[in-house]
Formats: structure tokens, C-alpha cells, sequence
């Protein structure tokens, strides 16, 4: 049964290959269950055929970035610029199938204003596994964000996340951080202002193609936890009603 109206943003870079599967999938999902919806494919300045296999969709919006921007900058333009009452970012590998948004919403009506996707939590299904080398990164960025930002989250870093939008318009006006540590600087944006997150398990099935590079991003997304931590002293995360 079609239920409400929902905006899903799609960051994407060079994924022309798997953009046209992802976008099917997440169209056909939207038109079997929602009333309205849009999706929004923010292109981060893909130097292959991105936004050209994306073109081919109706209701889809293509915003693309003149230069590379990050994962993190495409997210908040696309969330930006959503329309509907809910937004929902989704990695372009929907490493996360899309139809675990169904028990997302369940959340949102409980009276949750965000929803965050956890492979960490002990009834998530993970179908396939990372690499070694990223399963260790995914244990341990954790416990690096708990000791220096002091939040209690499982997984930060997993791509798809549900707001209500008015929400999360107003946390992304104050985000900063453009690149892979923003889910970390959003959430705590959202803590700070007191809204209500749910950590929820998900399906998650491993998919090849990260950009991530093991040792200079993690070195990279360290710092940007003292960042989120130094923005806070100077008082940059409160919003103004």
C-alpha cells in the first residue's frame, strides 16, 4: 500500500557501470510503495558516463558537482534540494538494499527523526563480507569516535540514512566536513540539537568498487573527529531557531 512522499539522494562517482541496475531497483521499490517521490543522483564530477545513464530515468533529478567535491558535499546538496516530507541517502551500490527502508519507516513513526543503517549490531545480516583490512577499519573507527566525540554509535559510516527533512536541512546547514567523515559530524550535529536517532540492523551485502584507501583515509578521517570536536568548542553545531 503507497503511504507517504519520500526524496532519495544517490551520491555517485564513476558509476555508470552499476547506476542504471541501482536506479531500477530503487524507481521500482518508490513506485510500488510511496504516493510521490523523487530521486536525486548528485554526480561528483564523474569523468565516465554517470550522468548519462542516470539522464535515461524519469523522476530522476541528476545535480552534478563542476568539481570533485566528496561524498559528504554531494549528500548535503542532494538533501538540500530534497522536496518530500522524507529523505533517505543511499550509497550507489546499494550495499544496503532499498527494501530495508520499509522497517526504517516504522522507526520514523515511532517519533525517531533519523535512522541510521548499523552492520555492527549483532541482528544485522551481513550476506557478504568486507576485505579483512576493511572489517578491521569498520571495528575500529567506532571506538575512535566514541572516546573523541563521545557518541554510542555502532557504525557511523554505512550509507543509508533516513531523516525526516526538515531535520535534516538543518543539520546539513551546519555540516563541514565534505568528504568520508561527515556521517560522523552529522550525527553529531544531530545529538548536539537533541534529535531523536535510531540505530537500526540491517541486510548489507559487500560490494566491490570502494574508493576508500585503508591508510590515508583513515588517517584523514581521525583527524576530522578532532575537527568535529574543535567546530564544537567554537560553537559552530548549534542551530538557530
Amino acid at each position: 500500500m503507497k503511504t507517504t512522499e519520500i526524496s532519495v539522494v544517490v551520491p555517485a562517482y564513476n558509476e555508470e557501470k552499476r547506476i542504471g541496475l541501482t536506479l531500477k531497483k530503487i524507481i521500482k521499490y518508490l513506485g510500488s510503495n510511496f504516493k510521490k517521490y523523487e530521486v536525486i543522483v548528485v554526480d561528483d564530477c564523474s569523468k565516465d558516463g554517470t550522468s548519462d545513464v542516470a539522464s535515461k530515468f524519469k523522476n530522476v533529478k541528476i545535480l552534478r558537482n563542476k568539481i570533485n567535491r566528496g561524498k559528504g558535499y554531494s549528500v548535503k546538496k542532494g538533501i538540500l534540494n530534497s522536496k518530500y516530507p522524507l529523505v533517505l541517502f543511499s550509497d550507489s551500490d546499494l550495499a544496503t538494499p532499498i527494501e530495508e527502508l520499509k522497517k526504517f519507516l516504522l522507526y520514523i513513526k515511532d517519533g525517531y527523526d533519523i535512522v541510521i543503517a548499523s552492520r555492527n549490531l549483532k541482528e544485522s545480516n551481513i550476506v557478504v563480507k568486507q576485505s579483512v583490512i576493511r572489517q578491521l577499519m569498520g571495528k575500529t573507527f567506532p571506538i575512535l569516535v566514541n572516546i573523541i566525540t563521545f557518541m554510542r554509535f555502532k557504525d557511523t559510516q554505512c550509507g543509508f540514512k533516513l531523516f525526516r527533512t526538515e531535520v535534516g536541512k538543518n543539520i546539513m546547514s551546519l555540516q563541514t566536513l565534505n568528504r568520508f567523515s561527515f556521517d560522523v559530524e552529522i550525527l553529531f550535529i544531530a545529538k548536539k540539537n537533541g534529535y531523536k536517532i535510531k540505530e537500526a540492523p540491517v541486510v548489507w551485502i559487500d560490494k566491490a568498487g570502494s574508493t576508500v584507501n585503508p591508510l590515508k583515509d583513515s588517517i584523514k578521517m581521525l583527524i576530522d573527529l578532532f575537527i568535529v570536536r574543535y567546530n564544537n568548542l567554537l560553537g559552530k553545531y548549534r542551530i538557530k531557531n
